[in-house]
């Protein structure tokens, strides 16, 4: 490992991570259901999602009839 990694790993002990949680339908728990691991929100509103994954990757998610979501804090 060099100096980089080393340093990274060490912020990352210290970032807020999300689970967030998203339901296609009103019932929690189904076989709709998809999880992610979220490191930052970017944008938020009712039937629209945009947020950076536990890859860096920016992931969007949309909603005709809005979205049904939980946001927890791990």
């Amino acid at each position: 490992m060099d100096i980089k990694q080393i340093w990274l790993k060490i912020l990352s002990y210290f970032s807020t991570r999300y689970k967030l949680t998203v339901s296609y339908n009103a019932v929690y728990g189904d076989a709709d259901d998809t999880t992610y691991i979220v490191r930052k929100f970017l944008k938020k509103q009712p039937k629209y999602l945009k947020f950076l994954n536990e890859d860096k990757e920016v992931v969007e998610i949309r909603g005709a009839d809005g979205l049904n979501y939980k946001i927890e804090e791990i």
